[in-house]
């Protein structure tokens, strides 16, 4: 096995590269910024030619695909035209790796996809109606992914990642941004403290992304916890580890139009290829 790895430089892709070096698997790291550790090759998926990314596939001689980069600054990417440019791209890349003689793709999804009025999202049941272009772009990246995989008989497995955490992740985020209001470098902020989210730690999604690489998996699966977590409990939780008062934020409870009370994910299908969380997310928050 011989993977080309992109987004390594990314929050998750980090993991990613870190979990797939401690297995020894071969890797290559390809785009803009080169990791800190590994072989790398230089390109940008946005600009590269089809020549370019010929050569690429080509080049690397790779077996496997695990395609994670995507436009992600925080606050901004649901609603960036870059999503656009980045389905382009994806697909575009998974057309030269199949032309190379590829034979597995894994692709990093979201859980914007679904339709999350109905709370609890199961893998092959659960409608897809996303209601941001970010959503809609990376659902419109698996349709046209699949297509391209299943005409080019490549398996392709589509992950649809719930919500991240751990050491690296951008601090406006949820946990970092409770962590700097707790030791009182940031101001304090509402959350909406009755609402339920499933979290999943990074190296959780990382093993979750490897587990579907060296399967063969090919459909939709979730990368998620399957447990959902009461943001009111997170908060009060972070709060007695940095001995505060949680009414320093539950004080402002805040509920944004649109989103869900409940979003949680099914993981079964990921479970039955004999993935399964590392920890519990009070495990993993404690540490």
């Amino acid at each position: 096995m011989k993977v080309v790895l992109t987004g390594a430089s990314g929050f998750i892709g980090r993991y990613v590269l870190e979990t797939l070096q401690r297995y020894e698997i071969a890797t290559i790291a390809v785009g803009r910024h080169s990791p800190a550790s590994g072989e790398f090759q230089a390109i940008d998926l946005l600009t590269a030619t089809d020549i370019e990314l010929n050569q690429l596939c080509d080049r690397t001689a790779a077996t496997h695909l695990l395609h994670l980069a995507w436009y992600a600054e925080h606050g901004h990417y649901w609603t960036s035209p870059l999503n656009l440019r980045w389905s382009e791209a994806s697909v575009r890349l998974v057309e030269a790796f199949c032309r190379a003689g590829g034979r597995q793709v894994v692709v990093a999804g979201t859980c914007a996809e679904y339709d999350w009025s109905y709370g609890y999202c199961r893998e092959d049941t659960t409608p897809l109606n996303p209601t941001t272009l970010y959503g809609v772009a990376k659902d419109a990246t698996r349709r046209l992914v699949a297509g391209v995989c299943k005409q080019a008989q490549v398996p392709c497995a589509w992950s649809r990642i719930f919500l991240p955490y751990g050491q690296g992740e951008p601090s406006q985020r949820l946990i970092p941004s409770l962590i700097e209001a707790f030791q009182g470098r940031r101001a304090p902020f509402g959350v909406n403290a009755r609402a339920y989210r499933d979290f999943l730690h990074a190296s959780d999604v990382a093993e979750g992304l490897i587990t579907l690489l060296i399967s063969g998996a090919n459909g939709s699966y979730n990368i998620s916890s399957g447990e959902p977590v009461r943001i009111g409990d997170l908060v009060e939780i972070m709060a007695r580890h940095y001995n505060v008062d949680a009414r320093l934020i539950l004080d402002r409870i805040t509920e944004r139009s649109g989103e869900p009370c409940l979003l949680v994910g099914e993981n079964l299908k990921l479970r039955a290829l004999g993935w399964t969380p590392s920890l519990s997310f009070i495990e993993h928050l404690r540490q």
